[in-house]
């Protein structure tokens, strides 16, 4: 048996930047990298900064959600994963500066971006039966339409995914951006609990069944989602800006 001995200072830069790259990662953390150099500058461009009180209630709350209760258990923390409460203050702190910065650059522009794409905010709570066989589909929706057998038995029975099956067919609440156009429109211009015919995609012959229509809503957790993607497709056009025209 051969033993190799390994300590938390045995890697080298040179060796980390070569496991990036062999693992075709190397990318993805120099883009992360440049992003955050984007933040900082423009970030000081507008004045914004984080204070030791917000670094602190960050932290706070970060130690709370990880069940942190006292100082050594945060130590322990800090220790397995190799890092120093001095990094760990910096990654708080460049967090809560891009946090500050998406708001300051669009949060006027969260609730027109909602207007505009309320569609594609629909969500559907939807149950379905694939199968590869459009016979048998259409013999499935013949014996369900006269109760022959129940939707969701069948979708136990039949459905091509076994995820799918276990679940009686429920596949979830979908948003209206997350299906084919042709399919959101057969979908969504259905009734609840209405079984749709047969309808034939690149996986099979679905077998369609809403149970309800869930309206779009500016909630607090949609705002940040619309918030980030703001946030995160202007940082990828700045960052292409500024490396095209230096």
């Amino acid at each position: 048996m051969v033993m190799v001995q390994l300590s938390k200072d045995s890697l080298d830069n040179e060796e980390i930047i070569g496991f990036l790259k062999q693992n075709l990662e190397f990318k993805q953390f120099y883009q992360k990298i440049l992003f955050q150099k984007v933040i900082n500058q423009v970030a000081e461009e507008r004045a914004i900064t984080v204070t030791a009180e917000e670094i602190q209630s960050q932290a706070n709350q970060q130690r709370h959600e990880k069940r942190l209760e006292k100082a050594a258990d945060t130590l322990a923390w800090l220790a397995d994963q190799m890092i120093t409460s001095d990094d760990w203050e910096a990654g708080i702190r460049e967090h809560l500066l891009a946090q500050k910065l998406a708001e300051s650059l669009f949060a006027k522009d969260v609730e027109k971006y909602f207007i505009q794409n309320r569609l594609n905010f629909e969500q559907v709570s939807l149950y379905q039966i694939i199968v590869s066989y459009e016979r048998l589909a259409r013999e499935l929706f013949y014996q369900i339409e006269e109760e022959e057998i129940s939707f969701y038995h069948a979708a136990h029975l039949y459905d091509i995914d076994p995820r799918r099956r276990e679940q009686c067919g429920y596949e979830g609440k979908l948003y209206r951006w997350g299906l084919k156009a042709d399919f959101a429109a057969i979908v969504f211009g259905s009734n609840p609990g209405e079984i749709l015919t047969p309808v034939k995609t690149d996986q099979g012959y679905h077998l369609i069944l809403v149970e309800e229509f869930i309206q779009a809503e500016l909630t607090p957790q949609r705002y940040q989602e619309i918030l980030q993607k703001l946030f995160k497709d202007w940082l990828a056009s700045e960052l292409n800006y500024r490396l095209y025209n230096t």
